[in-house]
């Protein structure tokens, strides 16, 4: 780690190949809006301060590493080319002596592992400024890498200003950069912009360095995916796929079983325990902490939860910010809405909702049922159809249900409302007021049997 390391990460730009109201670098992938990405590969590689060169959507942007005591932003108030991007950034490292990374806010696939053999390679060789590159069969769009006899980078030419024999060349600029700050610094400003798209170029640093006879060095990396760039959704979409394979690889090496990785989402700080179990289709969101011997059935949707070990979330299930103690059983289909806390050994069956309750140990809801807003004790039955009615139309009401309750097939559970310890209400009661605890509950309208009545009518 390079203890005089600054990151500069250009994330200004619009994206409009993307054709969204949503600027380019916020688009998410794998979990995290994709600025994040670079920015965690620079703060990997040990560099602080990191300056954030803004434009579009500035606020937005900035927001995402509010609080962040390495991170600095600049603006750029009107996009002029990458060389103009980073001189909007020189204010923000005023002061600072030592080595620069530039990286693109679009590469959300450059690992921190690249960026310190790039530092490492640009020291050992005593580079003025070393660029990262790639060897690609298809090098189209690309900058190309043009070096001299002895290897060293003599310049590099946008595929726009490209001669024929250059647009051969397959060595391509990532676009990413590690230069000394006394050289970026003091020549930054000096670029001009006679090339066929009236921009400042940051690749005309290199020609400068050579005409100071300055050492251009290149290092090629083995993975040209870290380099991609993302300029359209179909790009955004490779680019996520990567990740998550490389996510998804992390937790199998952990321990974790995943039936069909390909067909596996788990966004990137998700913690899965040994010995789980998870199946295909089933998407894991960011915040998830899952523990040992689970099993995650098919299609299951999680986001922001914690589950404690030997949980069975079945098929179709979709479970939002709730917390689950261990061994509790969840779906098919259910839903846990946020606020849902159900300790060790609950139950909850197919197509039963619940939003902002506790429910204590052992207690189950196996179908057909919607708890909101309730405190449920332990060992509790709650009976197919159950619902509480916890909104009067302005306000929300909790039901309070004691331990060792059982509550019976199609009640109404009319809040606010308790039911006592150990008491027991009838299928098809609707209850109002409070039951105390040993009692029974029933509220029916008699039964009327109307012998004969059908024969009358078919007559």
């Amino acid at each position: 780690m390079n203890t005089s390391l600054a990151a500069i990460v250009l994330a200004a730009g619009k994206g409009t190949r993307l054709k969204s109201g949503l600027i380019k670098v916020l688009h998410p992938a794998a979990g995290l809006p994709m600025i994040s990405w670079p920015v965690a590969a620079a703060r990997g590689a040990g560099a602080d301060p990191i300056v954030l060169v803004v434009g579009h959507q500035a606020t937005a942007v900035q927001s995402i590493f509010h609080g962040a005591d390495d991170i600095r932003t600049a603006m750029q108030e009107e996009q002029l080319g990458t060389g103009h991007a980073v001189a909007c950034a020189l204010d923000a490292l005023a002061g600072f002596r030592g080595t620069v990374l530039i990286l693109c806010g679009d590469t959300p696939l450059l690992r921190p592992e690249t960026l310190n053999a790039l530092v490492a390679f640009h020291l050992n060789n005593r580079a003025t400024l070393t660029v990262l590159t790639a060897v690609m069969d298809d090098p189209y769009g690309y900058g190309r890498v043009v070096r001299d006899e002895t290897g060293q980078v003599k310049r590099i030419v946008e595929q726009k200003d490209a001669d024929p024999h250059e647009q051969e060349i397959r060595e391509i600029n990532s676009g990413i950069y590690c230069l000394e700050s006394d050289f970026l610094f003091g020549t930054i400003r000096t670029i001009g912009n006679d090339n066929a798209q009236g921009e400042y170029y940051l690749t005309d640093l290199v020609a400068i360095a050579v005409q100071q006879g300055l050492t251009c060095q290149a290092m090629a990396t083995d993975d040209a995916d870290e380099i991609m760039g993302v300029n359209d959704r179909a790009q955004l979409a490779d680019a996520a796929r990567i990740l998550r394979r490389r996510i998804n690889r992390e937790h199998m090496l952990a321990g974790v079983s995943l039936i069909d990785p390909e067909c596996t989402y788990i966004d990137h700080d998700v913690t899965i325990a040994a010995d789980t179990v998870i199946h295909p289709g089933s998407q894991i969101g960011s915040g998830t902490v899952i523990g040992r011997q689970c099993q995650i059935d098919q299609n299951v949707s999680i986001s922001d939860c914690i589950i404690g070990d030997g949980c069975h979330i079945k098929a179709g299930s979709v479970l939002e910010d709730s917390e689950l103690g261990d061994n509790v059983s969840v779906g098919p289909m259910a839903h846990l809405r946020p606020g849902s806390v159900l300790h060790n050994y609950v139950k909850i069956g197919n197509f039963v909702e619940t939003k902002k309750i506790v429910m204590g140990e052992g207690s189950k809801a196996s179908h057909l049922t919607y708890l909101g807003d309730a405190e449920i004790g332990r060992n509790v039955n709650i009976g197919c159809g159950t619902i509480t009615c916890n909104y009067d139309g302005v306000k929300k009401h909790r039901t309070v249900i004691g331990d060792g309750v059982f509550i019976g097939s199609d009640v109404q559970l009319v809040a606010p409302v308790t039911v006592g310890r150990d008491a027991l209400v009838a299928a098809g009661t609707t209850v109002t007021i409070d039951v105390p605890p040993d009692s029974l509950a029933l509220s029916r309208v008699p039964q009327v049997n109307k012998v004969g009545w059908c024969l009358k009518k078919k007559a």
